[in-house]
């Protein structure tokens, strides 16, 4: 909860009407007003805590994977050992990168077993530098911090 209040505060700050979305509401944790009178902006919270320098991501699910909507965005939320960091990401980005990681995944080798077994779950990383996506190159994420200016639009 305080995840979402720190979003909440960080969207205020900037003057932007938004909302916590009422309680088991469909995907969205935070809904945005939108200025031009258009379907409200839906906003999902993924919250990770960072141990020290070791940068791991946040776990989606597969049913991440099934869901586009130009209105609808990610806050990852990172809660460093001195601060936390936000990054505010489309969702059709987000698509882009679990459904071609998990692919790879998929086609890779494991380190006991040659072919590996699917399952639900999917990892956003901020770093693909060790294996490169064409959907994510390096520290791709680094361009979405902040990016809060996408709901004043």
């Amino acid at each position: 909860r305080r995840v979402l209040f720190r979003s909440l505060s960080r969207l205020h700050s900037r003057g932007i009407l938004a909302a916590q979305s009422p309680f088991n509401s469909f995907r969205a944790d935070i809904l945005i007003n939108n200025r031009e009178g258009k379907a409200p902006f839906m906003i999902q919270v993924k919250t990770r805590l960072s141990y020290g320098k070791k940068l791991r991501g946040w776990p989606l699910n597969e049913k991440d994977e099934l869901f586009i909507d130009r209105n609808f965005y990610y806050c990852f939320v990172d809660l460093g050992l001195k601060e936390s960091r936000i990054w505010v990401v489309p969702s059709r980005k987000v698509v882009a990168i679990i459904s071609e990681s998990h692919k790879k995944y998929l086609s890779t080798p494991g380190i006991r077993v040659k072919k590996r077994k699917d399952s639900r779950m999917r990892k956003l990383k901020l770093d693909y530098s060790s294996a490169p996506l064409k959907s994510a190159k390096g520290f791709w994420i680094d361009k979405y911090l902040e990016k809060w200016d996408v709901f004043i639009h």
